[in-house]
């Protein structure tokens, strides 16, 4: 069992593992005990969520306890989730208690199984939500590495029912909590991989789509404004390599670790240059965009400009689009203005493309709005500065 600082007086008064040694244990029930782990083995081939609140009713039902639960010390955090709650306090599904004012805390701080009588009038947070708790037993959760992730816990609504053969029971099933808890992470993690996978499936198919109704947007504009075969040649080439330009910022998402931060001006004029005339001159602060944010910039504003090349202001020679933004401690807000196209109204329909425009924004903790004018659109972006990072 770890070393831990001194409880607080208030915690030590209800703080009583000591009395688990004094309490007469009955005689182990081996025969169930041995059953109730091979009914446990035979969930771990089902939904991993599924062995979990077994996992919890068989503790409860063990000890004839009167509610159950895990904890789950979250990631990046100082707070335990409960989730897998069983009884009278499973309506408290999905709550978080603080890591380091909590009984989980106290047992992942012991490193051992601890008991606790009225916790309630150690912590106000269990109080205030009218939770009395006559006594509760915790064991710490671990992985195959020996971290501890969480608690499994039972209450009991009658003083002095908790002993030693409840905790060696609940420490062996903590013991399989570890392993379902890997699983239902393995599970997590496999169904984020699926979930991107198909994302990006749907974005390849996306893009190539795109790329022949830009080509053809590029050849119609370029083909419009040269005068010889050598002149439309030239510009059609020079706009084809600006596009795989951009273009390459954005495959950045594909793992290459070596991708550098540019400027946001800089991004902006490389995104848009293939749909201009002229190079395009943003406005706007000096910021540096991180790496990891280049690839969304870069998805936001080739998307912005697809649609200025099928349906807006790029679709026809006259069109421009200026670009402004400004910045503070917090946020971005950026202004995207297109004139001198055709007359445009709010879409009927969401296609992919804008919903990957969305998805991407909103990703940046960002917003957008548009304002459909006559003589073009208008749309205001609002991104967290932190997240360009």
């Amino acid at each position: 069992m770890a070393s831990h600082s001194p409880l607080p007086e208030a915690v030590a008064r209800v703080f009583i593992t000591d009395e688990l040694a004094n309490r007469v244990s009955p005689p182990p029930d081996y025969l169930r005990e041995k059953l109730a782990v091979h009914e446990l083995a035979r969930h771990m081939s089902g939904p991993p969520d599924a062995v979990m609140t077994h996992l919890v009713e068989l503790a409860r039902d063990i000890c004839a306890a009167q509610s159950a639960g895990i904890s789950i010390l979250e990631e990046d955090t100082d707070q335990f989730r409960w989730f897998g709650l069983s009884g009278t306090l499973a309506v408290f599904e999905g709550a978080t208690t603080p890591r380091n004012f909590s009984p989980c805390g106290v047992c992942l701080d012991v490193g051992g199984p601890i008991l606790m009588a009225r916790p309630e009038l150690a912590y106000d947070w269990i109080r205030d939500a009218d939770i009395t708790v006559p006594e509760v037993l915790l064991v710490p959760l671990k992985i195959e590495n020996g971290a501890q992730i969480g608690t499994l816990w039972i209450v009991s609504e009658t003083p002095g029912h908790f002993h030693q053969g409840h905790a060696r029971i609940m420490t062996e099933l903590a013991a399989f909590a570890g392993l379902a808890l890997r699983m239902v992470q393995g599970e997590q993690r496999l169904q984020a991989a699926l979930a991107k996978q198909e994302m990006l499936t749907h974005e390849m198919s996306h893009r190539v789509k795109n790329f022949f109704a830009i080509a053809e947007g590029l050849v119609r504009m370029t083909a419009r404004a040269a005068s010889t075969k050598d002149e439309l040649e030239t510009n059609l080439s020079g706009r084809f390599r600006a596009l795989s330009v951009a273009n390459a910022l954005v495959r950045r998402s594909f793992g290459d670790d070596q991708a550098q931060g540019v400027t946001f001006d800089e991004l902006i004029q490389r995104i848009l240059l293939p749909y201009h005339n002229e190079t395009p001159v943003p406005h706007g602060p000096t910021l540096v965009v991180g790496e990891r944010a280049i690839n969304d910039l870069a998805l936001i504003f080739h998307e912005m400009a697809t649609n200025a090349v099928k349906y807006g202001a790029l679709s026809q020679d006259s069109g421009k689009i200026s670009i402004d933004w400004s910045a503070d401690d917090h946020l971005v807000r950026v202004v995207w203005n297109e004139t001198g196209g055709p007359a445009v109204g709010e879409p009927a329909s969401t296609g992919f493309g804008m919903r990957l425009l969305q998805a991407t924004i909103t990703s940046l903790g960002g917003t957008i709005s548009y304002d459909w004018q006559p003589e073009g659109l208008s749309a205001t972006l609002t991104l967290q500065r932190a997240a360009l990072r």
